[in-house]
């Protein structure tokens, strides 16, 4: 029986753990080769074991989504080997400072734009011609209620992960008229270890699984995910609307 994702490549950041690794590893399962981007290689060959355990082959990246200029050396081999990408995942992201706006440090304000935004708008910079050439480019940016939830001590997070919605949103207007489809996914509270930094005395148990959770992404990267510029909230279950601005 023919896997739905044969001979497609998924690229992942943030790969080598959480719903990073959850997801790359029920990709495999649907066919996909899974391109790994992690900081640590350790990580990346313990992934890579789990891929080819689940039938499916990686190619491992150890790079930090910071360092701008090794996502498009990134696209330049992707380009030379595969000629395309079929599914970008933008996972890796920071929590960033947790304090009151007027005690954040700058340093940390920068490295969570950095991290949850700039990187992705590179990302996007670097491997839109590709996804351009798949049959149908698939594009699933990770989000979070905080983007809208404005809580008290959360600055450097939710503003990062604000504008990384219009971000994602921006391009998919842009690429409505391609077979390219962008979407968010907010998973909401979910047993990871982020989690479990912000909220440590949450009862992680009562929190759904990454599995769980990345089993709901993967229709997003299926040819037959026709929708693009919406918002997939995993508590729910369904696709939401953005409301337009008067």
């Amino acid at each position: 029986m023919t896997k739905p994702l044969a001979n497609r490549i998924a690229l992942i950041t943030g790969a080598t753990r959480g719903i990073g690794r959850a997801l790359a590893l029920a990709l495999a399962r649907t066919g996909a080769h899974i391109v790994a981007t992690g900081r640590t290689q350790g990580a990346l060959e313990e992934l890579d074991d789990a891929v080819q355990a689940v039938g499916s082959t990686a190619t491992l990246v150890p790079l930090d989504v910071r360092d701008f200029s090794g996502i498009y050396r990134l696209a330049q081999a992707l380009d030379e080997r595969h000629l395309r990408l079929d599914i970008l995942i933008g996972n890796a992201a920071i929590a960033g400072q947790r304090s009151p706006l007027g005690h954040v440090e700058p340093a940390a304000w920068d490295e969570a734009m950095a991290v949850n935004v700039t990187a992705n708008y590179h990302l996007i910079r670097a491997m839109d011609p590709l996804l351009r050439r798949a049959p149908a480019g698939r594009v699933v940016f990770m989000t979070s209620g905080a983007a809208t939830g404005a809580r008290a001590y959360s600055s450097t997070y939710s503003a990062s992960k604000a504008a990384l919605n219009v971000l994602a949103r921006v391009y998919a207007a842009e690429t409505d008229a391609t077979p390219v489809r962008v979407n968010l996914f907010n998973p909401g509270p979910t047993r990871t270890k982020m989690r479990a930094q912000v909220m440590p005395g949450e009862d992680p148990m009562t929190l759904p699984t990454p599995e769980e959770v990345a089993e709901t992404i993967v229709p997003l990267c299926l040819p037959s995910c026709n929708e693009t510029g919406k918002l997939y909230d995993y508590r729910v279950g369904k696709f939401l609307e953005f409301t337009e601005p008067a």
